[in-house]
């Protein structure tokens, strides 16, 4: 005959702990009420929050050049305190950024003349001066000959040979009649660059038998080429002298 076991309460004796069972089945009590507790709150503080000092996110504000009441002149823009020095705009040499040596254009380089600073200014005034000016400074660039309406003068004639340097400069920055100025294309340094390589351009196209070195001509020779000077496909060759035919 089977004899049946009363069923009792699980103990730890059973192999299976009743805690760690119960983990099983539902979790730890009051978890899950505490987590919902937590997260209403803070889905409350959220709300609280997002409301307060608003203003700080939304802040009372002027568009650029705006117009507004609370200043005399009703401009939101302000104008630099007097006196206001904006970083690399110092200019503490006023010959250098103005050419004026006093109340009239000075008639000296700020800096020494150099062979790249020649350089330099025959680059710039091709690019900004010769399209007018043309490249050898007589007037007769290619915009003057497609019927500008006014041709600019010849560097060459007697009046701007003995024009001081700071003259050119002055008209380079501010412009002179109908030609504009060119401060904002060209800097101060190479302005200068400019104005001195006016003055070799003057120097090349009057030069006398005094201003060149001994043995060389005024005009110079014209060179020699070998073989046929050359056309629009092929470059001239020119002959090269001797030290000793120089100077002949």
């Amino acid at each position: 005959m089977v004899r049946l076991r009363p069923m009792s309460a699980p103990s730890s004796d059973d192999g299976c702990p009743i805690l760690a069972r119960s983990l099983r089945k539902g979790g730890i009590p009051g978890v899950h009420v505490a987590y919902g507790f937590l997260m209403a709150a803070l889905l409350f503080a959220t709300f609280v929050l997002s409301g307060c000092r608003i203003d700080m996110h939304v802040q009372p504000r002027q568009n650029p050049l705006s117009h507004s009441d609370f200043f005399a002149d009703q401009r939101s823009e302000r104008p630099p305190v007097e006196g206001t020095v904006a970083r690399g705009q110092l200019r503490e040499d006023a010959y250098f950024y103005s050419g004026k040596a006093g109340s009239g254009p000075g008639d000296y380089m700020p800096f020494p003349v150099t062979k790249e600073v020649v350089e330099r200014g025959r680059e710039r005034y091709n690019i900004y001066c010769a399209p007018c000016h043309s490249r050898v400074g007589d007037g007769n660039g290619f915009i003057p000959s497609r019927g500008f309406a006014r041709k600019p003068p010849s560097f060459h004639e007697l009046r701007l040979q003995k024009a001081p340097l700071g003259y050119f400069y002055d008209v380079i920055t501010n412009g002179f009649g109908i030609m504009p100025d060119y401060s904002s294309q060209i800097p101060p340094q190479d302005r200068w660059n400019i104005v001195a390589y006016i003055r070799a351009l003057q120097l090349s196209q009057n030069a006398t038998q005094a201003d060149v070195p001994q043995g060389q001509n005024v005009p110079s020779d014209p060179p020699a080429f070998r073989g046929q000077p050359g056309s629009g496909a092929t470059l001239p060759v020119i002959e090269s002298k001797t030290p000793s035919e120089e100077h002949k």
